[in-house]
């Protein structure tokens, strides 16, 4: 009896062009600008996630679930700041003024009695 033939194999240069790149875990942060300073901490049992500048400790929050990704918490992140942001620059409307004019307050010590 013969042996089976075993199949082509593929150079290996095409499976090295599929090999999947890791994806990072350390960010530059939005505030201070240092690159490779914001890492991500996912706590997957709590579900969350804390972002973290070492340099200007500048942190975040969000909730995590099995699909998570460092990448995802970071974009998060900046999609938070864009929104505060965007909210700071909303311009409000004084706090409830009348257009009556102010009474003048009463002068201590007139005589007018």
């Amino acid at each position: 009896m013969g042996k089976r033939k075993k199949s082509s194999r593929k150079p290996a240069a095409a499976s090295a062009a599929k090999r999947k790149e890791p994806l990072d875990t350390a960010f530059t942060c939005l505030f201070c600008h240092h690159d490779k300073s914001v890492t991500v901490r996912l706590d997957r049992k709590e579900g969350i996630a804390q972002l973290v500048c070492r340099v200007c400790d500048q942190r975040y929050q969000s909730k995590v679930n099995h699909l998570t990704e460092p990448i995802d918490i970071y974009s998060e992140w900046i999609d938070a700041a864009d929104a505060a942001q965007k909210e700071d620059q909303i311009p409000r409307r004084p706090t409830a003024s009348s257009s009556r004019p102010v009474p003048a307050a009463p002068s201590v010590g007139s005589d007018d009695d």
